[in-house]
């Protein structure tokens, strides 16, 4: 895993392959499109690329209106723009209708950094999951971006895609099924349930409990929406203590999810690990991680506490 890279920067770089084989792609942004790396298509595709300026309600009606004949939207923008400003549009426009929309949004979570609590979204994922209709996938690398595009090409209907500004490393090649999560890392002792750029933190806090002589899995939960129950469950019995760890908020976000198909069994201890019901702030990626409690070193005193 020596090679990095940022899922956004990964979604821009497959969009320009996709085009080729599926004329029916059309790309929408906001006019984020250097920072969303959309850029890309737009230069392979002049025609099939729709700069709507900073207007994300529009974006999505348009995406909406497009999937109507017979074409493949992808629209883009920051997370935070795209679930807040749209959601209207995404849940009214596109989703009660069920049409094919694919909704890629990046600089996802407190990673975002400099860009501070005004851009970090720390509440999309709650707010996509709790619309019908919608598919929500969180790529940890390149390899799960691409899987999860060529995935979201195969549904018929509305998807949301999860990226990251952060730099994250390229994991081993490993299966990729929507709604069936990817152990990267088997284990006995504790189960990390993981997604994103948190993958990467839960691997590397894996590796230094094993030198204690204690074992973690790594669940790589990239698909929130539909959620691998059965495989929650599973690792919840074998393990006893289950750990959820994510760039989101505690509220709504990933361990919500996995405590609700824990709610009402026993036998077990569980805990969260994402954002307490704060806002982000500005710093590095490296220092948020830290202040908000899912990087290596807190992951790893989770687990021995």
């Amino acid at each position: 895993m020596s090679e990095k890279k940022a899922t956004r920067r990964a979604y821009g770089e497959y969009l320009v392959e996709l085009g080729k084989t599926h004329p029916e792609i059309v790309v929408l942004d906001a006019d984020l499109a250097d920072a969303t790396f959309t850029k890309l298509f737009k230069a392979a595709y002049p025609e099939r690329f729709f700069d709507c300026g900073i207007a994300e309600a529009n974006m999505i009606d348009m995406a909406a209106g497009l999937s109507t004949m017979g074409l493949v939207p992808f629209a883009s923008t920051f997370a935070v723009f795209g679930t807040g400003r749209a959601y209207d549009q995404i849940r009214n426009g596109v989703a009660y209708s069920n049409f094919n929309v694919k909704l890629a949004f990046s600089h996802a979570g407190v990673t975002t950094g400099a860009d501070g609590g005004s851009h970090q979204s720390i509440e999309d994922i709650a707010l996509m999951r709790v619309i019908p209709n919608m598919t929500v996938i969180v790529p940890a690398d390149e390899g799960e971006t691409r899987k999860a595009m060529d995935a979201a090409l195969k549904i018929n209907g509305p998807v949301y895609i999860r990226l990251a500004r952060m730099d994250t490393n390229i994991l081993p090649e490993h299966d990729f099924e929507v709604g069936k999560a990817s152990v990267l890392r088997d284990g006995n002792d504790a189960a990390l349930i993981c997604c994103g750029v948190t993958v990467d933190q839960c691997l590397e806090a894996a590796g230094k409990l094993a030198a204690e002589g204690i074992s973690a899995a790594v669940i790589n939960m990239h698909t929130i929406k539909p959620l691998d129950s059965e495989t929650v469950l599973s690792y919840a019995r074998k393990c006893r203590k289950v750990i959820t760890v994510e760039d989101h908020s505690v509220i709504g976000g990933l361990g919500e999810a996995v405590a609700s198909v824990l709610c009402g069994r026993s036998g077990f201890e569980f805990r969260m690990l994402g954002v307490q019901d704060r806002f982000g702030q500005s710093a590095t990626p490296a220092e948020l991680l830290h202040e908000y409690g899912f990087d290596c070193e807190t992951i790893v005193n989770a687990v021995k506490e």
